[in-house]
């Protein structure tokens, strides 16, 4: 018998049915003991027929909600993942910790498989219900499992392939679980190996989420003994308070500092653990966009690398002290802010573009996405290198392919006398920021997907091939896969570039307008005091729709400052015409995607209301509901922008 099966100690039944099913003994330690628990605690029949327990759509609500915003970061993920992994028949499921199914993306091609599997919405998948499984039994071992065909014990799940990773709270408990599931046997061992990293990956990076969310007003130290995992997945979390005590940590700091309990961490004092006190950890938290430094644990003398995060209701009060010898260092981590899906976007962004993905930022006009992808940048091992941004709509069609390539001298007339490196080779070892992206010019589209295949350049009259050491972020409002179907830009350099698309949201549906408002005004007012804000002009900007999103606020907070009177407050007469009219935060007029206007019409109301019969139809998935309509997500994106429906979060 092998060594996973002594290691769990199987009753010779459960040895002889685990080799009668999988045809080897050779299976996992989880499987096994996950087998002994049907068995001899549950007394479930392998051979029975499938009577799946699917709960009532009140009941399933209620656990959706009892998830709260996390359901949103985790629906965000499930697309993130199924992206990945589209295509080859498996579905992404969401799990509370009761094995609940709350959430699904299946294969439409496979939607009829799944739901004769029973994996859909509301289906219980605990082992009592359902034996081995990737779903209840990740939530009983409270850890990453694959149980591939004949290993579930149940007889009539053996065509599935399942990778189930649980989503830890604060406590370490079980919130949910984050899964994979191919409906056919056509999966290999080597393909669930692949799938399993993935889907560990996007439970732990939900996981993070959770933790940084739930611990917003307090300090949080991040450490880890190598530098460049530091705000990446694998980084370790402490939550502390404003007395020094420890409040939680993650399963990487109990790693990190080798403890095997939160019991040995939680409540004691964070100078028993490192040489720091709140005196220290405040001034590292004030700099939080500054450079790492280094501490080594009392107990062992062990070297970590730091940062700190303060209070989010203590950030205004905080970029205050923060120097502008960089504007825009600190201010991209700042403009962020405390949304929960640009904290989604960064999270996810400072992973993979740690790891070389290239990031597709995609955004209405005036989301920030420039800042955002400066904070991406700043985030990586490679902050103290150049951020270079070139955008493509700015420049005459003429004149970018020298821009971006450079040219050698003498390349052609008027070329400067000492050539000119282009935007490409000055980005080499930072960040190349490619904005519009989707106006770049077909045949340098070919140019440059070249480049980033090769990582090498050849100027305009140069004959020698330069190596670049690339890392892209691009940028676009167009829907860049509409492009791709219309031919109106290249399929290829459209998957180069989309390692990961992240879509920022306009300002009016981003639910730190405040936060933002406030660090947008102390950037116009860097060396003196802050003017406050009447009560009633600070709700008129809340509740304005933002056609121009930041950059118009922006622009409105510029007027009303140099407006603004001796008494340092800012009312309604500082704001504008346009912020006079009690109703104007509610136009008759919708916006679309680019912020223009369209008139309200019976079409107009007819296609809003098609869409919110399917979004809650599919539970508000958004893949689902693109498949359903016969529309790309982009676009569904797009029209949800448009007719200003609000997501549930």
């Amino acid at each position: 018998m092998s060594n996973a099966l002594t290691a769990s100690q199987p009753s010779s039944r459960i040895a002889s049915l685990l080799q009668a099913r999988v045809g080897t003994s050779q299976v996992s330690p989880y499987v096994a003991k996950s087998w002994d628990r049907c068995l001899n605690r549950y007394s479930i029949e392998p051979d029975a027929e499938r009577r799946t327990v699917v709960l009532d759509t009140a009941s399933v609500r209620t656990r959706q909600e009892t998830l709260g915003e996390l359901l949103g970061v985790a629906r965000a993920e499930m697309e993130n993942l199924y992206e990945q992994i589209a295509g080859s028949g498996y579905a992404v499921i969401l799990s509370d910790a009761d094995a609940v199914v709350l959430s699904a993306i299946t294969d439409s091609q496979a939607r009829r498989d799944f739901r004769g599997a029973g994996l859909w919405v509301g289906a219980v998948w605990s082992e009592q219900h359902e034996g081995t499984n990737g779903i209840g039994t990740a939530v009983a071992e409270r850890a990453p499992v694959t149980v591939y065909c004949g290993e579930h014990f149940r007889r009539y799940n053996a065509g599935l392939s399942c990778c189930g990773a649980p989503i830890l709270d604060v406590d370490g408990d079980v919130l949910g679980v984050l899964d994979a599931s191919a409906a056919s046997t056509a999966d290999t061992r080597l393909v669930q190996s692949h799938t399993m990293a993935l889907v560990s990956m996007s439970a732990n990076l939900i996981a993070r989420c959770h933790f940084l969310g739930r611990f917003r007003d307090a300090w949080v130290l991040r450490f880890h003994s190598r530098a460049e995992f530091v705000g990446l997945l694998h980084e370790a979390l402490m939550a502390i308070d404003d007395n020094g005590n420890v409040l939680a940590v993650n399963e990487a700091a109990l790693v990190q500092l080798g403890i095997s309990s939160r019991a040995q961490l939680v409540g004691k004092p964070l100078a028993s653990l490192l040489p720091l006190d709140m005196d220290t950890l405040r001034r590292h938290a004030t700099h939080e966009a500054a450079s790492l430094w280094p501490v080594r644990d009392i107990a062992y003398g062990r070297r970590f690398f730091a940062n700190a995060r303060a209070p989010m209701q203590r950030r205004a009060a905080t970029v205050a002290s923060v120097t502008r010898t960089d504007p825009g260092a600190p201010a991209a981590r700042r403009h962020v802010g405390g949304d929960p899906r640009m904290q989604h976007n960064l999270n996810c962004g400072r992973q993979l573009f740690g790891r070389r993905v290239p990031i597709l930022l995609q955004g209405a006009t005036g989301t920030g996405k420039e800042v955002f992808a400066k904070a991406l940048h700043q985030a990586a091992s490679w902050a103290d290198k150049p951020f270079v941004a070139v955008n493509c709509a700015a420049i005459p069609e003429a004149l970018i392919e020298s821009e971006l390539f450079g040219y050698t001298r003498g390349a052609f007339t008027d070329a400067a006398r000492e050539g000119h490196v282009g935007k490409i080779r000055q980005s080499s070892g930072g960040t190349l920021f490619l904005d519009e992206i989707g106006d770049m010019p077909l045949a340098l589209q070919t140019r440059l997907l070249r480049v980033l295949e090769e990582h090498e350049i050849v100027p305009l009259g140069g004959d020698a091939a330069i190596p670049v050491d690339l890392h892209v972020i691009s940028a676009s409002h167009r829907d860049l896969l509409a492009m791709v179907q219309q031919g109106e830009f290249r399929e290829d350099l459209y998957y180069r570039l989309n390692g990961i698309t992240l879509e920022l949201p306009t300002l009016r549906e981003r639910t730190d307008k405040r936060e933002l408002i406030q660090t947008l005004l102390r950037e116009e007012i860097p060396d003196g005091p802050v003017p406050a804000f009447d009560d009633e002009a600070m709700e008129r900007l809340l509740a304005h729709p933002w056609p121009g999103n930041i950059r118009q606020l922006r622009n409105v907070l510029r007027m009303a400052t140099a407006l603004c009177g001796e008494d340092g407050r800012i009312g309604l007469a500082q704001l504008g015409r346009e912020f006079a009219n009690p109703a104007s935060g509610a136009p008759a007029a919708a916006l679309d995607h680019t912020g223009n206007r369209e008139p309200a019409n019976a079409l107009g109301t007819a296609e809003r209301d098609a869409l919110m019969l399917e979004l809650e139809r599919m539970h508000w998935n958004i893949s689902r509901t693109a498949t359903a309509l016969g529309v790309s997500r982009n676009t569904l994106y797009r029209k949800i922008r448009k007719h200003r429906i609000v997501l549930p979060g």
